[in-house]
Parts: structure tokens; C-alpha cells; sequence
């Protein structure tokens, strides 16, 4: 392989973990993407097309909430919200699965990815994954009841998957593992978890300056116009697809917060037992020998 091998299983300060997420990212985005959109893709397109109902009847409810067909709107407008809810479930437990299985194929393959492995442990791990999903999204909905729970559980629970993933837990397994390895780490955790967080929000908000602008302006018109534009013209089809385009960049961009997640996961693992410093001096002790 030419490029360097990135080295997980080893501590990093927060300014390493930002560095080597981008790297790794810069490496191995066309391979790691391409397995995304053939493992995730179909959940992806699902997701988009409730995406796009949604963005539609929302922006239809803030010009008209007082709709003469209420029942049947309110009917269909909270199914959609259900719907897309599980899809993004069932995108996102695919998504961690992807990034994380090929991350395992990277490290255990020193560079190199073996693309069966990952689509095969991809799938496999998803009913793990999505059930892990739905008891974090519990604690957290109940957790942010009360504010301050929620934003303590968080930092955890953000970690959950990669202990899933990466030590072949079950869902049990690695909430109590995860507290386990945060537990004297929690506010370093945390520092690194929103700083990362508000570089991706920062990303996506580039790609989110055509949906701003488009309203606007086309507010801007309304207004010259007069009172007598009908205001659900804001909405139309080209803020729709707009919303959705910049919609799932943003999810996409989500790989950034799941890579560096990765990393997270790993400079805790090595500060609670060290395991890759071992290795790496086993490993020096077998080439010396030979």
C-alpha cells in the first residue's frame, strides 16, 4: 500500500484524533463510500424519499397549520415522521456497520481492505446494530427529559457502537463496557465529541447556503410582490429538492463524526488496558528474533 498505515490502537490528544480522522478519510473515501452506497444505498434512497414528503408537508403545515382536512393530514403527517424515524434507524445502524467493519478489515489487514469481509459483517451485525440503536435512542429520549442526564449518557452512548463493532459485544455488553472505559475520561470525551461535532455541522453548512439563499430571495420577491402571493409558493419543488440534497449531504458527512468516533473509542481502550502497546512490543520481539 503507499499510503501510510494509520494506526488506531494507540493514544492520541484531541488535535491527533482531528488529523488522523481526515487522513484516514483522505485515503480511503472512493473505497470506503463506494461500500456505503452499495450496503447503505437502498436505506439511503428510502430515507430521501420520505426526506423529500416530509420537507414538503412540513413546509405545507407552517404556511397552514389550520388545514380544513386536519384529521387525514395530521393522520398521514405523523406517519411519515414514523416512517422516516426507522429509516433513519435502519440507515444509520448500516452506516456505523460499514465504517466500523472496514475499519476492523483495515486494521486487521494492515492497510488493506478486504471488501467481502465488510459487506459480509455489515450485514450480519445490523440487527445488533439497530437494536443498539433503539435502547440509546430510550436512554437518551428520557435522559434529555431532565437535560442534564441526557447530555452525561450521550458521551457514552455515543461509543456504544464502536464497542459493538469493534469487540463483538452484545448490546448489554457494550453499554456496561462503554461506562467502563468513559468513566475517568468523561469530560476529555466530551470536549472531543462537540468539538468534532461542530466541525461536521460547520461542513454542512456550506452545503446548505443554496437552500438559504433560494429562500430568501424568493421571500424577498414574495414581499415586493405584495400580500397577494399565495405564501405556499415558498415551498415549492425547488426548495424541496434543495432540502433534500443538502439534507443527506449532511448524513453523509455524519462519516466524519463516525470515523473520528473510531478513534475516540480506540485512545480510551489503550488508556484503560494498553492492548495495542503490547501488540506493538510483541510484535518488535517477533522481528528481532527473526
Amino acid at each position: 500500500m503507499t499510503e501510510k498505515y494509520i494506526r488506531f490502537q494507540k493514544q492520541r490528544d484531541l488535535g491527533e484524533i482531528i488529523t488522523d480522522t481526515f487522513k484516514f478519510l483522505r485515503q480511503n473515501y472512493k473505497l470506503l463510500f463506494r461500500l456505503i452506497a452499495g450496503i447503505a444505498g437502498p436505506a439511503f434512497l428510502i430515507m430521501a424519499l420520505l426526506l423529500g414528503y416530509y420537507s414538503f408537508m412540513m413546509g405545507k403545515s407552517l404556511i397552514n397549520p389550520f388545514n380544513q382536512n386536519f384529521d387525514n393530514y395530521n393522520t398521514s403527517f405523523f406517519l411519515t415522521i414514523f416512517l422516516l424515524l426507522i429509516s433513519f434507524i435502519v440507515f444509520y445502524a448500516l452506516l456505523y456497520n460499514v465504517v466500523f467493519t472496514f475499519i476492523k478489515s483495515y486494521i486487521r489487514n494492515r492497510g488493506h481492505i478486504d471488501e467481502d469481509e465488510v459487506a459480509l459483517n455489515a450485514k450480519k451485525n445490523f440487527t445488533s446494530m439497530f437494536g443498539l440503536f433503539l435502547v440509546v435512542g430510550i436512554f437518551l429520549f428520557f435522559g434529555f427529559l431532565l437535560i442534564i442526564p441526557g447530555i452525561y449518557l450521550w458521551v457514552p452512548l455515543s461509543l456504544a457502537p464502536a464497542v459493538l463493532l469493534f469487540e463483538n459485544r452484545g448490546i448489554g455488553g457494550s453499554l456496561e463496557e462503554v461506562f467502563r472505559i468513559v468513566s475517568k475520561n468523561w469530560w476529555m470525551t466530551f470536549l472531543s465529541l462537540v468539538l468534532i461535532y461542530l466541525l461536521v455541522q460547520v461542513i454542512s453548512m456550506i452545503f446548505r447556503m443554496p437552500l438559504f439563499l433560494y429562500y430568501f430571495m424568493k421571500a424577498l420577491s414574495m414581499t415586493q410582490e405584495g400580500a397577494t402571493v399565495d405564501p405556499t409558493s415558498l415551498f415549492d419543488w425547488v426548495y424541496v429538492v434543495l432540502n433534500i440534497v443538502a439534507s443527506l449531504i449532511q448524513h453523509l458527512l455524519s462519516v466524519i463524526m463516525i470515523v473520528a468516533v473510531s478513534f475516540i473509542y480506540f485512545n480510551l481502550h489503550e488508556k484503560k488496558y494498553a492492548t495495542g502497546s503490547m501488540e506493538e512490543i510483541e510484535q518488535l520481539g517477533r522481528t528481532n528474533d527473526e
